[in-house]
């Protein structure tokens, strides 16, 4: 599948928090990955899995960073 340059840009582009509501959007992700970050490293056992499921809450916190920062400007 080739990309358009378009659908680069949007991917590698910067997108700033250009309103207050993305700039609350970002800070709630932040915590609610913070919060079950610090669930996890305080309930599992030391291991792989507790390793995988930190860096995936991780993941999961830049995936949905993106989708708030990639979102559509003409939604705003």
């Amino acid at each position: 599948m080739a990309l358009t340059p378009e659908e680069i840009e949007r991917r590698f582009g910067y997108h700033p928090a250009d309103t207050p509501e993305r700039v609350a959007a970002h800070e709630e992700v932040r915590a609610a990955c913070r919060d079950l970050a610090l669930l996890f490293d305080g309930r599992l056992p030391k291991g792989r899995e507790k390793a995988l499921a930190l860096t995936l809450c991780e993941q999961a916190m830049f995936w949905a960073n993106a989708a708030v920062a990639r979102e559509s400007r003409e939604k705003s």
